[in-house]
C-alpha cells in the first residue's frame, strides 16, 4: 500500500482552511496559497511542508467535486420524481458495471485486491442500492398523493354537478363517498 499523500496528514482544521483559501483564489494562485499553508504549517509546530503540485492538485479535486455538485444539483432541480429515478438508475449502473470492470481488470493482472478498497466498495454499492429503494418508494408515495388529489378533486366537481342536477346533500356525499373508495 502506498504511503498517505502529505496533504492527506495534515489537521482537519488546516484541510477546512485550504478549502476556504482555494476557493477565495477561484481554485488558483497556488503559489500563494502553497506559501500559505507551509506558514501555517510551521506556526502550529508541524514538521511538514507541503508541494505546489500536491496543493494544485487538490485545488483541481475540490474545484471538481464542487462542480459536480452544483451540475448534480442543477439537473436534479429541473427533473421530477420520474427522471430523477431514471437518472438514478443509469447511475447506479454505470458504477456497478465499472465496479465490475475493474475487480476484472484486477483479477486478469492477478493484483492481490486492498481489503479495504473491496469492502469500501462493497459499501458503496449496498447504499447506491438502498437510495435506489428509497428513491423508489418516493415515487410510489408521489405517484399515490397524485392519484388521491385526482380522486379528490373528482369528487368535488361530481358533488357540485349532482347538487346542480338537483340531487339531495346526502345522494351527492354518497357519490364523493364512491369516488373517494370510502364507505
Amino acid at each position: 500500500m502506498p504511503p498517505p499523500r502529505k496533504i492527506d496528514l495534515i489537521p482537519v482544521q488546516l484541510k477546512q482552511w485550504l478549502i476556504e483559501e482555494l476557493e477565495a483564489e477561484g481554485f488558483g494562485n497556488i503559489v500563494d496559497v502553497t506559501e500559505r499553508l507551509n506558514f501555517r504549517l510551521e506556526e502550529e509546530g508541524l514538521q511538514i511542508t507541503i508541494g505546489k503540485s500536491a496543493v494544485g492538485e487538490y485545488s483541481k479535486a475540490m474545484k471538481d467535486q464542487r462542480d459536480a455538485v452544483l451540475i448534480a444539483e442543477t439537473l436534479l432541480a429541473d427533473m421530477d420524481i420520474d427522471s430523477e429515478a431514471k437518472m438514478h438508475q443509469t447511475l447506479m449502473q454505470m458504477i456497478a458495471a465499472n465496479a465490475v470492470h475493474f475487480l476484472v481488470k484486477a483479477r486478469e493482472a492477478n493484483a492481490d485486491l486492498d481489503p479495504k478498497a473491496l469492502a469500501s466498495l462493497g459499501k458503496m454499492l449496498k447504499d447506491l442500492m438502498h437510495s435506489a429503494g428509497l428513491r423508489e418508494k418516493l415515487k410510489e408515495e408521489e405517484r399515490q398523493r397524485v392519484a388521491r388529489e385526482v380522486r379528490e378533486n373528482s369528487a368535488e366537481t361530481a358533488v357540485v354537478a349532482a347538487r346542480s342536477a338537483g340531487l339531495s346533500d346526502d345522494q351527492a356525499d354518497e357519490i364523493k363517498r364512491q369516488i373517494l373508495g370510502v364507505g
